[in-house]
């Protein structure tokens, strides 16, 4: 069972979200792995949530998709966990990413929430 999202997910928004970790990581500030990123869409401080496919148990991030859903915050999928971590820059799979501070990417992060519908970060 995959997981399940409001609006169509393309490669292209796919790719656009690991250049804006990537960009953030450098320029802004994230968070790193589930447990840290749920905190973030709790506490409202996430600009952005990009998360692996291929967790196993899929079960650990099931509840990011619905939070970020209820809070307005753009939630990405991505096919790897290999990815994510290499965007995030870590040697290992990342299973969840939040941009905190967008830093240069902000530009980048209000264009996948144009296209996946969910209104602008402030």
């Amino acid at each position: 069972m995959a997981l399940k999202f409001n609006y169509q997910v393309t490669k292209e928004i796919s790719e656009k979200a690991l250049e804006a970790v990537e960009i953030a990581r450098t320029s802004g500030k994230i968070k790193k792995g589930t447990n840290e990123v749920t905190k973030a869409v709790e506490r409202n401080r996430a600009k952005l949530v990009v998360l692996a496919q291929d967790v196993q148990p899929e079960e650990v991030v099931m509840h990011l998709p619905i939070l970020c859903d209820e809070r307005k915050i753009p939630c990405i999928p991505v096919n790897a966990k290999t990815e994510l971590g290499a965007a995030a820059g870590l040697q290992l799979g990342c299973s969840s990413v939040a941009i905190i501070e967008e830093g240069e990417s902000k530009k980048l992060i209000n264009e996948i929430a144009k296209e996946i519908s969910v209104p602008e970060s402030k």
